[in-house]
């Protein structure tokens, strides 16, 4: 299966070990993450599931690999900017959003729009005038998060 990984460039200690750990479990299962390709999530991501063995595939922002996080064991430049959002969403069985700006929203909102399942760390709470919106599954930890992804595909 494929997991697309999503979160911010630039995170905290906190989020940077979440998304290690969410690698680390993707990978260690026998899954494929996906990601963005740069830094903060993306990146201790990718660094998770390459200490664990697995693969990883960066859909970049850019014309070029110069920025791609160096754990990737694929990287794909776009020269899309943040329009490849959707590219990372659609390449994922599921979604696992760490933390987050608006990047993330996008990509949590595109892969609810597609069906994805959505599995949130530490990320949005999304909400209509009331009560907050159904589809984003929240976890509790990383191990959880793949479990929920698991069984929903």
């Amino acid at each position: 299966m494929y997991i697309a990984v999503v979160g911010a460039g630039e995170c905290g200690r906190s989020l940077e070990d979440l998304a290690y750990r969410t690698g680390l479990e993707i990978a260690k299962r026998g899954h494929v993450l996906v990601c963005g390709g740069l830094g903060g999530v993306m990146d201790a991501a990718a660094r998770g599931a390459h200490d664990a063995g697995g693969v990883s595939v960066g859909i970049l922002p850019d014309a070029g690999r110069s920025r791609a996080s160096r754990w990737l064991t694929v990287s794909v430049p776009t020269d899309m900017g943040q329009a490849r959002n959707a590219l990372v969403v659609l390449a994922g069985d599921a979604v696992i959003a760490v933390g987050g700006g608006y990047g993330t929203l996008s990509e949590i909102a595109l892969g609810l729009k597609m069906g994805r399942t959505v599995v949130g760390l530490d990320t949005w709470d999304l909400g209509r005038r009331g009560p907050a919106a159904e589809g984003i599954v929240l976890a509790d930890d990383p191990a959880q998060a793949v479990d929920i992804v698991e069984r929903s595909t």
